[in-house]
């Protein structure tokens, strides 16, 4: 198959949109011009209900919705656009309403950015001990754009905020330096928009450094969903699954952390012979996902996600709760209610599914479970723990949030027991990256 993208520029080329009406195509032009727009013949053929499309999953995930942007913003947008204001007015009202949408959530554009020689590495990321995060400069883009994504900022013009490396040694110089580390993340954008050879030119380097510190290579992707032909008709396509077989020939593991937002991202059968093409060279794929309001909250669906991932032989990863940048007020819902949904979907799954952990805030301390709800002392509690932190001493230590039924992310949560700060707010004071 053939790739067609949709963008902006040529959306009304889609046919199935003959069935909206003007006003709903015009809000696809509004928030389309301050939030990223892409989509693809993939998506829109084989993955949209178009008979259903207000209510149906994809289209919401694909393509934006009027709610997406708070009121004032959207009409600020939509009277310059019907006053016909230049491509530079529109820009820069876009790039005002973007700055109030928290770009980079999770201390990603402060505490993440590591050094090396005292340069700030300005494409990658180090949070967490054992992981660091890579940018490619060549994957910065994606085959389709979610709605929800907590990286829009790389897909808009906003240079100064995006992250983005093509120097290999640099990557592995670091990785070197800091014996602590044995995992690398390639991300983006989707690093698998890179042509097979060049992503096959930052494999080499790693593997040729033989760095005795490096056990794993993951690979964060959405390609399986919005793509699949990447690993079946793209021009590379086999020189790609041959990338990944050298990995796993090496002694390394491969993980393909794929992102799946509903099931019915399974159901065809190419994204089915993607998914055992990769298996077949020793990749493990593990799959997560945003809980996200008009998409995916009812258990129902995550416990079908679920299930068709294992009989694919996929691994069930995470559930997160979205993160608090761009359309959160959208896609959001209440700690409460994700909790729920989780709790539901995991009841009605068998011990195979259940190496899923959720819902999860990957927040600027790290990474939090919300592991249940109790009573103390008369007192309604979250019960909270870290599975990331900045401070590995934080992980498994449990904490307690009071109950509040409209909490949507650990921010919004304050400290049981009368308690002013949570146990690590201090120490987060003085943590960084260096």
């Amino acid at each position: 198959m053939k790739y067609k993208s949709y963008t902006l520029y040529n959306y009304r080329e889609i046919k199935q949109l003959r069935n909206l009406s003007e006003q709903e195509m015009f809000d696809i032009e509004v928030v389309g011009h301050v939030l990223p727009f892409k989509t693809n013949n993939y998506v829109v053929d084989q993955l949209i209900d178009w008979d259903n499309y207000k209510d149906d999953p994809m289209f919401i995930l694909n393509f934006p919705q009027r709610g997406m942007l708070p009121d004032e913003a959207y009409n600020n947008m939509a009277d310059a656009i019907k006053r016909g204001a230049s491509r530079s007015e529109l820009s820069r009202i876009a790039a005002d309403i973007r700055f109030h949408l928290n770009p980079h959530p999770a201390g990603q554009s402060t505490q993440n950015i590591p050094r090396l020689n005292g340069e700030l590495m300005r494409g990658m990321q180090h949070k967490y001990n054992e992981t660091v995060l890579f940018f490619p400069t060549q994957g910065q883009t994606c085959h389709a754009y979610c709605t929800f994504c907590f990286r829009w900022p790389q897909f808009v013009k906003m240079d100064e905020l995006k992250f983005a490396m093509n120097q290999g040694e640099l990557l592995v110089e670091y990785i070197r330096s800091k014996p602590e580390i044995t995992d690398v993340l390639f991300t983006g954008g989707d690093p698998m928009t890179m042509k097979a050879s060049v992503f096959k030119t930052y494999i080499d380097l790693l593997l040729e450094a033989d760095l005795p510190n490096l056990k794993t290579i993951r690979i964060g992707t959405k390609s399986l969903s919005f793509w699949p032909y990447r690993y079946i008709t793209d021009n590379d396509a086999g020189e790609m699954l041959g990338v990944f077989q050298k990995i796993v020939d090496s002694g390394l593991h491969l993980a393909i952390m794929a992102h799946f937002n509903h099931h019915v991202e399974l159901k065809t059968d190419i994204v089915k012979e993607a998914v055992s093409r990769i298996r077949k060279t020793g990749a493990i794929i593990r799959t997560q996902s945003p809980i996200l309001r008009h998409i995916n909250d009812r258990s129902s669906v995550w416990r079908e996600m679920w299930q068709n991932q294992v009989e694919l032989g996929m691994v069930p990863y995470y559930m997160f709760l979205a993160r608090n940048t761009g359309a959160i007020s959208y896609f959001s819902i209440p700690i409460v209610s994700a909790l729920d949904i989780f709790r539901n979907a995991y009841s009605q799954i068998s011990g195979i599914c259940r190496t899923v952990r959720g819902p999860i805030m990957s927040s600027n301390p790290g990474k939090v479970l919300v592991s249940g709800i109790t009573e103390i002392n008369g007192s309604k509690l979250f019960v909270l723990s870290f599975v990331q932190g900045r401070d590995a001493t934080w992980v498994k230590k449990p904490f307690f949030g009071e109950y509040d039924k409209n909490a949507v992310w650990l921010d919004d949560l304050k400290p049981a027991f009368d308690e002013n700060y949570f146990f690590y707010q201090k120490e987060m004071e003085g943590i960084c990256v260096n």
